[in-house]
């Protein structure tokens, strides 16, 4: 690896960027970590599930940083209907995102049957609107599924999805595995994967016992950790980069029932009751510059080679490929530079009644900087 890489501006994928006061405090950290372009997430409360309420979400982030692309979509949900995709597509609307029900944040509303979404599907695939799946089965211990294999569980309707619609473009999401990396690559040109920062430096026992490296789907084994290297660094555009960044206030990261997407500010007290943490990783102040650090630590461990991390292959996983799966033109001529460097990650982004952790809080990283 070079000591420093001079880059087109990223592309983000994949984004959680909240409402109220945690979008105020989290969106401001989008440039900041080298990207320009963000694939919004829709899983507010309640679900963006009609273009109006994507549309006015759109308007509430521009008016937060308005030099950002806020590419938009909207939540899987039974409202949704073959109409309400084709007003979607008219709207500029690029996606509509799958939430197994009740398998990660706000996934309440989420689906129990695909077959029944066949109908919306079949719009999409007309109109060329992304289905962009967050893949995992619920957990049932009655039929042995885990946080552990709930993605392996998954992959059968993907599979399914995509032998029906060959033509709907397809993003299996977050991928964690080596069975979902091989899994996408058994599919054809129409379905890809995002992979995050995060996953490509943690594996189980990093989450077992630390809030701040919890999230969904969690991270595997160092086996898995490793296939998810070298489908990044052997993509030619099946895999490229969406952080999945997720911010959840400090009190909801420590169970102390803090929700991330309201403005409440969690007060420690005797009878406070405890709940379970919140499942996110919070990474889009440094969102490129983690990938570089990974890709350094990865090559230090003997996972990857050096040669394999060329000019080229950052510009592909870090903007190019997602744009062209995509079709967005980036036509800023944006750039940036990253430098391998001494700069620390912060303790904390901080907002009106609410306090951001971000992922490796402390630890070095590589430095991004806009030209």
């Amino acid at each position: 690896m070079k000591d420093a890489y001079t880059l087109p501006a990223g592309a983000d994928f994949h984004v959680h960027l909240r409402d109220g006061a945690m979008s105020a405090a989290v969106v401001p950290t989008i440039r900041q970590g080298g990207v320009n372009t963000v694939y919004v997430m829709p899983n507010l409360v309640p679900p963006v599930t009609t273009v109006s309420m994507a549309l006015e979400y759109k308007s509430r982030l521009q008016s937060l940083d308005p030099s950002v692309n806020y590419l938009m979509t909207l939540y899987l949900h039974p409202s949704i209907t073959p109409s309400v995709i084709r007003e979607a597509k008219k709207a500029g609307i690029v996606g509509v995102k799958s939430y197994p029900a009740g398998v990660t944040t706000n996934s309440a509303s989420g689906v129990l049957d695909y077959e029944s979404f066949y109908h919306v599907f079949e719009a999409m695939e007309e109109e060329g609107l992304v289905l962009n799946l967050h893949g995992e089965c619920p957990s049932d211990h009655k039929s042995g599924v885990t946080v552990l294999n709930a993605e392996h569980s998954f992959l059968p309707t993907l599979k399914s999805i995509h032998a029906k619609f060959p033509r709907l473009k397809i993003v299996l999401e977050h991928c964690t595995t080596a069975a979902a990396v091989e899994a996408v690559r058994e599919c054809g040109d129409s379905v890809a994967a995002t992979l995050t920062a995060h996953h490509l430096f943690l594996v189980v026992d990093d989450w077992a016992g630390d809030v701040f490296n919890f999230c969904k789907p969690v991270a595997k084994l160092p086996s898995d950790r490793l296939r998810l290297l070298q489908a990044l660094v052997s993509s030619t555009g099946k895999f490229f980069f969406g952080t999945d960044s997720a911010p959840h206030d400090i009190s909801a990261k420590k169970g102390l029932g803090g929700d991330a997407g309201t403005t409440t500010t969690i007060t420690t007290t005797v009878s406070m009751i405890s709940t379970k943490t919140a499942a996110g990783v919070f990474t889009q102040p440094y969102a490129v510059a983690y990938v570089l650090t990974a890709l350094e630590e990865a090559v230090e461990r003997g996972d990857i080679r050096d040669e394999d991390i060329t000019q080229e292959l950052l510009e592909g996983v870090l903007g190019g490929f997602g744009r062209n799966f995509y079709g967005v033109k980036d036509e800023s001529g944006e750039k940036i530079v990253l430098k391998k460097g001494s700069e620390v990650v912060m303790e904390s982004v901080k907002g009106e009644g609410v306090q951001v952790v971000p992922f490796r809080s402390g630890k070095q990283t590589w430095t991004c900087d806009w030209l």
